[in-house]
């Protein structure tokens, strides 16, 4: 039986299967947060409370059991199986490879939440910590580099190797998620199964990327407002929206190597340089120290934090944050682990699997430390209210009015308003070559979807957040992640199961060796089955 119908003597086409039902439903939760922002939000919110007040533990149990997961993959008997062939080497460098990584994972959500996230939790402490306390401003820069640290990148890496080996080592000509699943689905009766799961995986894409967007829209915002000294506005936010959408709809037409290479080139050099000027320019010492303390706390609590869910007291703060941060992560899965897959060839999984946990932990943990350890030092000060402006003016001008407050002002603003941009234009465009490749059918996997179809997603992407904007609200954003996020969970562990089979399949008998590959002579025959 055939694994992989499509013929390569075949153009790449749109799959309408896919592609309709998925634009279908963007545009039916679009639409209404346009006409109805308060009634839509308000139903939105009142979903996500339900699903996290339900099904927090089981949250928390997918985070652990993804860590688990690929430490059995790093560390096990098939850590050194190559994905690719033989003689294959990287298809980028280590420095490209980890830059598309970081870039696109993350995005500009480091900015976002890097500054404003550690003042959250001192207004409401987690583990029944007293507000305003010592404790309370330490578990405030803790929880920053937890959320944003090994369990999140442990969830992307999860995807990522079945992908990978689909592709590289089944030799799949094609870019679709669901087919990294046929290790477990082996019935004829498949296809219909596989079609769902691509819907799932394209809305949940677009679930994760509608947050990251919903955040990072009134941030720069909040930035230009801040910058020119004018008032923030509607129309502010939608011209963002649209010169972004104008941005990361030019890069994605340029293509994976082309467009989106060079814009996360840049946008690590500019990471890298905001995080020395605010060690060398502001308070680096204190920031030094409250990061190592963050780091004793949070892996010796490390397990403590994964598994709170606050039972007697029944407080919010676990399904608010450590829930929502999981959903996050999950949600952008299949975004995620198909790029991460893309650009990994001739790696092997061990590589891949420590290279995205440890480059990953390393980049957010160096940037959720130094700026929130900024914010924490001006509240601790009395240099800016930082609390005040979070209450009276939101997250995004918290931001903007921090970066304001280093030195040189306004140049300093101006230099993060520019990485913010080349931040989100990364990973919203590394998002749409994702959506149009999930879409597509007939698509060899060192192909590209057709720029029609990249260029809609970057469209559909921009109308729903505007969608989100209309309502204004953080939970509202907040809310579509979590509700996207469900159905990718069983596709995780479905995708997990797949890998086991094919592994012992093709690598059962082989052991001790210190790099594993198929022969050529399975590798042709691997070519004739697909």
């Amino acid at each position: 039986m055939s694994n992989q119908p499509e013929s390569t003597h075949t153009a790449p086409e749109v799959d309408w299967a896919i592609f309709f039902p998925a634009v279908i439903v963007v545009l039916a939760c679009a639409l209404p947060l346009m006409i109805f922002p308060e009634a839509a939000a308000s139903l939105l919110v009142d979903a996500r409370h339900s699903i996290m007040s339900h099904f927090i533990g089981l949250y928390l149990i997918v985070g652990l059991a993804a860590v688990a997961f690929c430490a059995w993959l790093a560390f096990g008997r098939y850590g050194h199986v190559k994905l690719g062939a033989p003689d294959e080497i990287p298809e980028y460098s280590d420095a490209h490879w980890v830059a598309m990584m970081f870039t696109a994972a993350i995005g500009a959500g480091v900015i976002a939440w890097g500054f404003a996230e550690p003042i959250y939790y001192l207004q409401t402490p987690p583990l029944g910590i007293a507000v305003g306390s010592s404790a309370s401003f330490e578990w405030a820069h803790m929880y920053p580099l937890f959320h944003w640290g090994i369990i999140g990148w442990a969830i992307y890496a999860l995807p990522a190797v079945p992908i990978a080996y689909m592709l590289y080592v089944k030799r799949y000509r094609t870019l679709r998620i669901s087919s990294a699943c046929d290790g477990l689905l082996t019935h004829r009766r498949r296809g219909a199964i596989k079609t769902v799961i691509d819907i799932f995986i394209v809305l949940g894409i677009v679930g994760g990327v509608a947050t990251s967007l919903g955040l990072g829209v009134p941030l720069l915002s909040a930035m230009i407002a801040t910058l020119f000294d004018i008032p923030d506005s509607m129309p502010i936010k939608l011209a963002v929206l649209v010169l972004w959408t104008m941005l990361f709809g030019a890069s994605v037409y340029r293509g994976l190597k082309s467009g989106i290479k060079v814009l996360a080139d840049i946008n690590i050099a500019l990471a890298i340089l905001a995080i020395i000027f605010v060690l060398i320019a502001g308070p680096g010492l204190f920031i030094t120290d409250l990061t190592v303390n963050s780091l004793g706390l949070m892996f010796s609590n490390f397990i403590r934090a994964a598994t709170w869910t606050d039972p007697i007291d029944n407080g919010s703060f676990p399904e608010d944050w450590t829930g929502f941060y999981w959903a996050w992560w999950i949600a952008y899965t299949g975004m995620i682990g198909l790029f991460f897959a893309r650009i990994s060839r001739g790696r092997t999984i061990r590589q891949l699997v420590l290279g995205v946990i440890g480059w990953g932990c390393l980049g957010t943990w160096l940037f959720m430390a130094v700026m929130g350890g900024y914010s924490l030092y001006l509240e601790t000060t009395g240099s800016l209210e930082v609390q005040e402006i979070l209450s009276t003016q939101g997250m995004s001008f918290v931001n903007a009015l921090v970066i304001q407050s280093m030195p040189l002002g306004n140049i300093t603003l101006a230099m993060f308003t520019l990485l913010s941009i080349i931040f989100y234009a990364t990973s919203i465009d590394s998002a749409a070559y994702v959506l149009a490749s999930v879409c597509a059918k007939n698509l060899p996997c060192d192909a590209e979807p057709k720029r029609w179809n990249r260029l809609a997603w970057a469209a559909l992407l921009a109308i729903i957040t505007a969608g989100i904007l209309q309502s204004g609200a953080l939970n509202t954003v907040m809310s579509i992640t979590v509700l996207t996020s469900v159905p990718l969970i069983p596709i995780m562990i479905i995708l997990c199961l797949s890998l086991i089979r094919w592994l012992n399949q093709d690598f059962g008998e082989v052991t001790n060796y210190r790099q594993i590959v198929l022969t050529q002579e399975q590798l042709d025959a691997s070519d004739r089955s697909t």
